[in-house]
C-alpha cells in the first residue's frame, strides 16, 4: 500500500465515523437502518460503509433480519478487528482476560493477590500476566485495558478513593501507570458498576431504570438510569454498604463508621455474628455453606440480612422509582432466605406508584459478569460519536502500509 493510499484510507475512515458509532451502538443494525438513523443518501452510506467492512471493522453477520424480500444480513462489529485486556481484581485473587470486540473471552488466567503488595507490585505482575495472554494471540490491535476494582472509584480519575479494603491504593494514579506500559486507553471501574452494566446489556436491554445489588462480602450497588450507567459527580453514586442507621447498639464498620449497613448485613458481618454464636465463618462463602446446611442461626441471620437490605432499598426505590432490582452476589445463593426480606421491607414502605410494576429478583450466578461488564464499557466508550474517531485513527495507524 502507498502512502498516498493510506492518506486516503484515514480520509475515507474519518468520514466512516458516524456509521461505525451507528452499528456499534446497535442503533442501527443494517443498511436501511443504517440510512434511517444517519439522515444520509444511500450513496453515502453505502460508500462509507464499504470502506468499514473492506478494513474490517465492520461484518454481515450470519444472522439476517426480515426484509419482505430476500432477508438482509445484520451488520455488527467484527469480534477480530481488536482485543481488549480486562481484569477483576478481588480481595485475594485477579481474573484476567484478553476479549474479543464481540466481546468474547480470547485467552484467560487467574493470579494469587495480596492486598499488602500494594499497587506498584500488584499492576507490575498483571502486565507481565497481560502481556503473555496478549503473546498467545499473535498480532492483533490493542484497543483498551480495563480494570475492575472491589473498592469505590473516582471513575473520571481512574483512582481507587478511600476509605477501601485496597489500603495503599488510594488515589493512586493507575491510568498515568499503565498508560507509561499501554498506548491505549485505559478504564478503571468499581466491580458493582460493572455487573450492573452486564446485568443490563445482557439480560435486561430493554429496561431503562433498573438497581443491581451486590450482596456478598461488602453490600453495594449499581443503578441504570434512562438506560445508561449512573455514577453521580464522583462515582459514590449506589454506595449503599456505608448508609448508616443509628442504633444504641451500631456496630464498627470496615470504613470506621458505627451502623453501616455492610456492618449489619454483609457477608463479613454475618460470618462475625456467627463466630459469636460458636459457628465457624469467616467469610461470605462460610455463611452460604451453613445455610445450605440448614443451620437455623445462619438462616436467621441472613433473613435479617435482607431485611437491612430492603430497608435502604426502599429509599432508593422512593428517590429513583426503578422498574427491576436484581439482587447479585454470594449471598443471593442464599435465594429466598435473603430475598423475601429485601421485597417484605421494600414493599412494605414504599407508595404503591413506586412498587406496583417494581420486579425484585435474584441475578444468575455468573463468575465472570464483571470482566464481560468491563469489556463492555469499553467498547460504549471508544465507539462513542465523541471518541470514535480516535479508535479509528488508532485503528489505521496499526496497519500495515
Amino acid at each position: 500500500m502507498t502512502d498516498y493510499a493510506t492518506e486516503k484510507e484515514r480520509a475515507s475512515l474519518a468520514n466512516a465515523s458516524d456509521i461505525l458509532s451507528l452499528i456499534a451502538s446497535g442503533t442501527a443494525n443494517s443498511r436501511a437502518a443504517l440510512l434511517a438513523a444517519s439522515g444520509m443518501s444511500r450513496v453515502t452510506v453505502t460508500q462509507r460503509l464499504n470502506v468499514l467492512l473492506g478494513v474490517g471493522i465492520v461484518e454481515e453477520t450470519l444472522r439476517t433480519l426480515p426484509s419482505g424480500g430476500r432477508p438482509t444480513r445484520v451488520l455488527g462489529i467484527r469480534g477480530s478487528a481488536g482485543y481488549m485486556l480486562v481484569a477483576d481484581i478481588g480481595e485475594t485473587h485477579i481474573h484476567l482476560a484478553a476479549m474479543s470486540l464481540a466481546p468474547d473471552l480470547l485467552a484467560q488466567s487467574t493470579i494469587a493477590f495480596s492486598i499488602a503488595e500494594g499497587p506498584v507490585a500488584t499492576l507490575q505482575r498483571m502486565t507481565g500476566e497481560f502481556d503473555r495472554l496478549a503473546a498467545g494471540l499473535g498480532q492483533g490491535f490493542l484497543v483498551a485495558v480495563s480494570l475492575s476494582m472491589p473498592t469505590p472509584v473516582d471513575f473520571k480519575r481512574g483512582r481507587v478513593v478511600g476509605p477501601s479494603v485496597l489500603y495503599g491504593w488510594d488515589d493512586f494514579d493507575i491510568v498515568s501507570w499503565l498508560g507509561r506500559h499501554y498506548k491505549a486507553p485505559i478504564y478503571v471501574e468499581n466491580d458493582v458498576n460493572l455487573m450492573t452494566i452486564y446485568e443490563h446489556r445482557h439480560n435486561f436491554p430493554l429496561v431503562d431504570d433498573m438497581i443491581f445489588i451486590k450482596a456478598g462480602t461488602g453490600i453495594g450497588s449499581g443503578i441504570i438510569a434512562g438506560g445508561k450507567i449512573f455514577r453521580g459527580a464522583q462515582g459514590a453514586a449506589g454506595d449503599i454498604g456505608h448508609i448508616q442507621f443509628n442504633s444504641p447498639d451500631a456496630p464498627l464498620c470496615r470504613c470506621g463508621k458505627l451502623g453501616c449497613v455492610e456492618a449489619r448485613a454483609g457477608g463479613w458481618a454475618i460470618a462475625r455474628d456467627l463466630a459469636e454464636k460458636g459457628l465457624r465463618a469467616e467469610t461470605a462463602r462460610d455463611v452460604i455453606a451453613l445455610v445450605e446446611m440448614q443451620k437455623p442461626e445462619a438462616i436467621m441471620l441472613l433473613r435479617r440480612a435482607g431485611q437491612t437490605i430492603g430497608e435502604v432499598a426502599s429509599d432508593v426505590v422512593s428517590i429513583l422509582n426503578p422498574s427491576l432490582i436484581v439482587v447479585g452476589g454470594m449471598l443471593a445463593r442464599g435465594g429466598d432466605f435473603l430475598l423475601s426480606g429485601i421485597r417484605e421491607l421494600v414493599y412494605q414502605r414504599c407508595l404503591p406508584l413506586a412498587t406496583g410494576e417494581l420486579k425484585i429478583i435474584l441475578a444468575e450466578p455468573k463468575t465472570d459478569s464483571a470482566l464481560i461488564g468491563a469489556a463492555h464499557l469499553v467498547l460504549d466508550d471508544v465507539f462513542s460519536p465523541a471518541k470514535v474517531e480516535d479508535f479509528l485513527a488508532r485503528f489505521i495507524s496499526k496497519r500495515p502500509s
